[in-house]
């Protein structure tokens, strides 16, 4: 009788592939439930200001994103003035009536009350432009404005 047993006689087990599957499928949907897709394509030249005061806002599907900005390199063949985009698509300033219009009615009866607007006014647009957007918001009663802006010191919005 021997001490030592012959280990190399001993196979180990196949390993089972039947619940891979269902691990794929498992990754599949949790990949397709935590991914975020992103809502708008830039259509504009977007660099934001900066500003030292910023919060963050919590609930974003209450905010109605209007874009202004000069055309990025792709559209230079619209000219090289600032524009506004709403959504995916250039629009003049007069569309922003029936833009406003439109997101409210997707929205549930009890959130109209606390939409947002947020402008995402690029730090090289001129005032004139953004004076007229407040004024179409004006007509349609959109008083709820945000500007977004970068984290940093004011003084930064100044270029030598």
């Amino acid at each position: 009788m021997s001490k030592f047993k012959n280990t190399k006689s001993i196979q180990l087990p196949e390993i089972s592939t039947a619940s891979l599957p269902d691990i794929v499928f498992m990754l599949l949907f949790f990949f397709m439930v935590a991914t975020v897709m992103r809502d708008d394509t830039l259509l504009v030249k977007n660099e934001l200001p900066f500003a030292d005061q910023v919060e963050k806002l919590d609930n974003k599907s209450l905010i109605m994103n209007i874009y202004a900005g000069k055309p990025n390199s792709r559209y230079k063949n619209i000219g090289t003035e600032a524009r506004i985009q709403l959504n995916d698509k250039f629009s003049d300033v007069n569309d922003i009536k029936a833009f406003i219009l439109a997101e409210r009615t997707s929205k549930r009866e009890q959130l109209r009350p606390f939409l947002i607007t947020s402008l995402r006014v690029d730090s090289d647009t001129n005032m004139g432009l953004v004076g007229d957007i407040k004024k179409e918001l004006r007509k349609v009663q959109a008083l709820k404005i945000n500007y977004t802006a970068r984290t940093g010191e004011a003084a930064d919005n100044f270029k030598p």
